[in-house]
């Protein structure tokens, strides 16, 4: 079960999406997915990294 959704509620999900987008966009669209999900883990693992466009904080003295 993931998140609430039961085996009949994902079939019935996955009957769906074949009939709005058809059987040849699936693997497009499933590949967006996939790389959509491994950015966004990416990006929330990755710490903040420095900006070049950002002017460094000099001290004076």
């Amino acid at each position: 079960m993931i998140g609430g959704l039961g085996m009949p509620e994902l079939i019935i999900i996955l009957v769906i999406i074949l009939i709005i987008f058809g059987a040849g966009k699936l693997p497009e669209i499933g590949a967006g997915l996939g790389k959509g999900i491994k950015n966004f883990k990416k990006a929330t693992k990755d710490p903040i990294e420095h900006k070049e466009d950002e002017p460094e904080k000099i001290d004076k003295d």
